[in-house]
């Protein structure tokens, strides 16, 4: 386990301060003290370190504090996906990540004592005839020293770190004898209670090394791109010697290049002097070429969208935002994500989402107008397994920015599309994205209404190709007729007899309306809410709380969701009534290994067991499956789904007046996928949306991560 060093996160302006090579004098005021009492010193006896202390400040040395604040320095947190082994991304404040000293070259340690502390094995905390040396030297106008040691240096850097405001920062870094003296006694407190392999691994740990690396894992990875264990002596020299200042022995600037070219070799030759290396070793190392650029390290979901897997980092930042688990505030949240070391394995598939990316690009490419939408959820657990669209989840910049927007308001007043770079939330909505109106897979809310209150699968109505309500009114709408809500079919052919297998699965408009009427338009709304639908549009909001009942096209999909809505919705009748929380979260662990309980499965019972198998089996009739407990009439909206999915499968297509959106959800016992396909820039544009294009890409989606695996029916009522 690696010993803890600081938590509390200081302004960057404050705490990036570089030693310059050339100690100030006055920092090192009472090391003149010391030129009278060396001998006594070395043995550490307490009167000549009183009498020291009593010179350099008013109190005494045995009454300054002894413990240093022991917390962890600001941890980088890795994401993976579900296998736990690919990493998605790296979010950070500082980048960081303690290890241990097993783990760092023995080149590495041995270049840090070479470069900072020769005694470093022979003291106890303070070298006092390094000390008196320095004093001597910079009397005389030699270079300046300033003798602090390794540990020393550990006090510095801890006290620094455990500092929660500028002046605590400036304090600890202070060159004053009164700082100095205290440093001193918090080193020789320190060497008690540490071995000299834990001071050194803690330093190595906590060190700047420039160009945003803290510690060794950051600094071997951005200037050498490979692990601390594998920095061969040249590496660890040049690294070693650039903690004297990160800025002035820059490998990366014009300037810095050729001090850190030879302030490596400086502590090449005192690895060698100290018999750390050989001659040849020594020799070798010099001639090896020292970098003068950085390794590239991405921090964040924009890091995450060369691998596509963006949107879905954006998902589990938002989720982590929202969670009281981790502060008080969003700020909070956000500097503990970027501070606390987490490995977080996520509910993503690696498999799901190459699939979703994949078959949406089959049908349109990233800079289309129209978005190609797909969610993924597991049923019963709320794991979302993919989430993909034909964007790029990045910032469009202002030497390559996107178009401007479709809507010709949006577009007078300068303002940018979404394609084919955002950062917008389109998928799962969140921040100005409320959804969109998906239309007939709200049908199924209105199923589950009725078997709840009594009515049954077999519930006949014959209907005609035009309902003219008598309960809701409407005089406004695309389908009122003389004040009343009149609803039609999509085909002149659509009316006679249904029931809900058959109404479902040839999608008539006027077998819903109207058992929705009978049902109650509240107790439809209420279920949608039930099974996750969340009323993000003002309007929508207001009719489900204080209209629901009037609210006549409700089962026709008016309401704005999400495609990871309705995927979660549907994956509710898989679960057996259960609705599960979405969650991006397979498990957390702490950067001291411990699991936290958060993240995991939230499920409740949302409607009956025997209710979601009965819905479910009429939800089979769109998409060419066979209901178990009944007919579909050779209906389905979507019939192919079956044949190409190879398993048995429910769903429902939607689509909204005049195609303005067209939808998709296919689900088996493993797997829902959710797709829609609209214009998240322009909802009342004049493109039609077609269902051969975003048909396929859903059911090859579910197909793919369906390959493989042994056929599952569903549940019998």
């Amino acid at each position: 386990m690696i010993t803890p060093i600081s938590l509390v996160a200081v302004p960057f302006a404050i705490r990036r301060r570089d030693r310059h090579p050339l100690t100030n004098v006055s920092s090192l005021a009472l090391v003149g003290l010391l030129a009278g009492v060396v001998v006594a010193a070395a043995a550490f006896p307490a009167a000549a370190l009183t009498g020291l202390a009593a010179k350099a400040g008013s109190e005494g040395f045995a009454d300054l504090p002894s413990s240093i604040k022991q917390q962890t320095s600001p941890q980088m947190s890795r994401i993976y996906a579900s296998d736990g082994k690919t990493q998605i991304a790296v979010m950070y404040d500082e980048y960081r990540s303690d290890v241990p000293l097993k783990d760092i070259s023995v080149n590495m340690q041995k270049a840090l004592v070479a470069a900072e502390d020769h005694k470093f094995y022979e003291h106890h905390g303070v070298d006092f005839k390094g000390l008196a040396r320095a004093f001597a030297n910079n009397k005389a106008g030699g270079d300046q020293q300033g003798a602090s040691t390794l540990t020393m240096q550990v006090v510095r850097m801890s006290q620094s770190y455990s500092a929660t405001t500028a002046s605590e920062v400036l304090a600890a870094t202070a060159k004053t004898p009164e700082r100095k003296v205290s440093e001193m006694k918090f080193a020789l407190e320190l060497e008690k209670q540490m071995t000299k392999e834990q001071i050194l691994e803690r330093y190595l740990n906590i060190a700047p090394f420039g160009n945003g690396a803290y510690g060794i894992y950051a600094a071997s990875q951005i200037y050498f791109g490979k692990k601390p264990k594998d920095l061969d002596v040249a590496e660890s020299a040049l690294l070693a010697g650039m903690v004297k200042g990160t800025s002035y022995y820059d490998p990366t600037s014009t300037e810095g290049y050729p001090r850190a070219e030879q302030r490596r070799n400086y502590v090449v030759n005192d690895m060698l002097s100290l018999n750390y290396i050989t001659a040849d070793q020594a020799a070798k190392a010099k001639t090896e070429k020292v970098p003068h650029t950085t390794k590239s390290v991405g921090n964040g979901c924009t890091a995450a969208n060369k691998n596509e897997w963006g949107f879905f980092c954006d998902y589990f930042q938002r989720w982590w935002l929202a969670q009281p688990a981790f502060g008080e505030n969003s700020y909070d949240r956000e500097r503990r994500l970027k501070s606390g070391g987490y490995k977080i394995v996520t509910t993503l598939d690696i498999k799901a989402q190459k699939s979703a990316r994949k078959r949406i690009l089959e049908q349109r490419s990233d800079n289309s107008v129209n978005a190609l939408l797909l969610a993924a959820v597991q049923p019963g657990t709320g794991k979302v397994r993919a989430l993909a669209a034909n964007r790029k989840f990045k910032l469009p910049t202002a030497a390559n920015p996107n178009p401007l927007s479709s809507d010709p308001k949006k577009r007078k007043a300068g303002a940018r599309a979404t394609y084919p770079n955002t950062t917008n939330p389109i998928i799962t909505g969140g921040g100005d994205i409320n959804g969109y109106q998906a239309g007939s897979v709200f049908k199924m809310f209105t199923m589950v209404a009725a078997l709840e209150n009594g009515f049954n699968l077999d519930y006949n109505i014959n209907t005609t190709n035009r309902y003219v309500s008598p309960l809701y009114r409407d005089s406004a709408a695309p389908a009122a007729c003389n004040g009343h809500y009149c609803p039609s079919n999509s085909s002149a052919k659509e009316a006679g007899p249904f029931n809900m297998w058959t109404g479902f699965g040839a999608s008539v408009n006027t077998y819903f309306v109207p058992l929705q009427e009978q049902v109650g338009a509240e107790k439809v709304v209420d279920v949608a809410q039930r099974f996750g639908v969340q009323f993000r549009e003002k309007q929508d909001n207001d009719l489900a709380t204080q209209s629901a009942h009037d609210w006549g096209a409700f089962t026709l999909g008016v309401s704005a969701s999400t495609p990871l809505d309705i995927a979660n919705a549907y994956a509710t009748l898989a679960g057996d009534g259960m609705y599960c929380t979405p969650t991006p979260v397979e498990q957390i662990t702490n950067h001291n290994g411990e699991k936290l309980d958060i993240g995991k499965p939230s499920c409740k019972r949302v409607t009956s067991t025997d209710v979601a198998r009965k819905t479910l089996d009429a939800t089979r009739c769109p998409v060419g499956d066979s209901a178990q407990l009944g007919s579909c009439g050779g209906t389905g909206t979507a019939k192919a789904v079956r044949g190409v999915v190879g398993h048995p499968v429910f769903g429902k297509t939607g689509t909204t007046d005049a195609e303005k959106t067209a939808s998709l959800v296919v689900g088996t016992t493993s797997i829902v996928v959710a797709g829609y396909m609209v214009n998240p820039d322009w909802q009342a544009h004049h493109d039609q949306m077609k269902h051969d294009v975003i048909n396929p890409a859903v059911w090859n989606t579910v197909a793919d991560y369906m390959d493989g695996k042994p056929s599952e029916q569903f549940k019998t009522p």
